[in-house]
């Protein structure tokens, strides 16, 4: 599987055939499994083989085939799926926390993100402090012996802000603190996370690996012992697996993506570099602009800008006039999706925050969210054209 570049091993890796020889991948909707004998039943519950299944929320022959498949594709050594991104980041966390230990976190995430880290952590007796995640200076600062877990998105939303993944890895690990990355900004198509230092890499499959808005799911990647130890362990328990179905579907998204998210990052590139152009916006972010304050380490970090961009028409009613006269693109609040779609994230994703963390975040009221789909480059700008007026 090495040799084989990502595209390759994102069709083929994992495959898992039955006796009947099928090309597609078999969708198993079983939640439970058959033993010969009493005895076979004991010996499994007490060891399962590689290919032994005890119960679907542990684990699924058509999961399995997932699980392996985004591991190869990431060069992780395991991985489980998750029932949403969300039970994805919120297992990653609580698998390997307790009272008493001190997290790190960089400030921009998504609001659910923040809820776990805020509401949730800290009701049962974490530490949590956040720092600006572009600030090498402030995460040096936070980080303190005992730090159990460093967390933050690669690239924020929805302020595509960029988090230096060697630099912050190579702070945590001289603690022993666990590097855990969001990495859904950055796709599997141009991640290297694990590569540039990262232990545990998060994705909302729902995203660019699903990518065409059919189901929600999500994935935790990292070393063997801890994804088939604490991960397992907690998720098994608590019940986020990922149902046979939703795998199956995933396998599908899989063949597909890096052909999708390529384009779509072409386009994003297009329209970025167009509408600051234009100059009719009072900000075009994108990783990709030159302008953009990290836009080198996006460049030595993924290789390309991604699929998002952001864009800020300077207040809430000019961000409603251009939202509602869009005819392309749909507003919605998913984002990797084959269509694109348009998001206001200070009165829907990140309404929950006071106004003044808003704007420290640098979410303003004129701020949208700007996800590109498939559609023709040309068809989007002048989409965004004529709804800005």
């Amino acid at each position: 599987m090495d040799k084989w570049n990502k595209r390759t091993r994102a069709v083929h890796a994992g495959t898992r055939r039955s006796q009947y020889g099928e090309l597609s991948e078999a969708i198993f909707l079983t939640q439970g499994f058959v033993y010969d004998t009493a005895e076979a039943a004991e010996a499994r519950f007490i060891q399962s083989g590689e290919d032994e299944f005890i119960y679907a929320r542990y684990g699924n022959p058509t999961v399995a085939m997932f699980e392996d498949r985004i591991a190869a594709l990431e060069g992780a050594e395991a991985a489980f799926a998750t029932a949403s991104g969300m039970a994805a980041v919120n297992g990653a966390l609580m698998s390997v926390l307790r009272a008493g230990d001190h997290v790190v976190s960089a400030r921009a995430l998504f609001g659910s993100c923040l809820y776990i880290l805020e509401e949730i952590l800290t009701r049962y007796g974490v530490e949590v402090t956040f720092v600006d995640g572009t600030d090498l200076d402030a995460w040096q600062a936070a980080i303190r012996a005992d730090t159990k877990v460093v967390f933050f998105e690669s690239v924020s939303n929805p302020t595509l802000e960029v988090v230096d993944i060697a630099a912050v890895s190579r702070l945590a690990h001289a603690v022993g603190a666990l590097v855990i990355v969001d990495n859904v900004f950055a796709t599997p198509v141009f991640s290297d996370a694990l590569a540039q230092g990262a232990d545990v890499v998060v994705y909302s499959a729902t995203k660019h690996i699903d990518g065409q808005g059919r189901a929600l799911g999500g994935v935790i990647l990292g070393l063997r012992d801890l994804i088939r130890g604490p991960v397992e362990t907690y998720m098994k328990h608590t019940g986020g697996s990922m149902s046979p179905f939703t795998a199956w579907l995933m396998l599908k998204g899989l063949e597909t993506m890096d052909l999708r998210v390529r384009a779509q990052a072409e386009t994003a590139q297009h329209l970025a570099m167009s509408l600051q152009a234009d100059g009719r916006l009072q900000r075009v972010i994108y990783p990709g602009l030159v302008s953009h304050p990290q836009h080198a380490l996006a460049v030595a970090q993924m290789g390309a800008g991604g699929t998002v961009l952001a864009i800020d028409a300077g207040s809430q009613d000019a961000a409603f006039r251009l939202l509602n006269r869009l005819e392309i693109f749909k507003i919605s609040n998913n984002l990797g999706d084959a269509k694109s779609i348009a998001t206001h994230p200070a009165t829907t994703t990140h309404q929950r925050l006071a106004d003044a963390v808003k704007a420290s975040l640098g979410i303003t009221p004129g701020l949208i969210r700007l996800s590109v789909g498939l559609e023709d480059a040309a068809d989007l700008l002048s989409d965004l054209r004529q709804a800005m007026g």
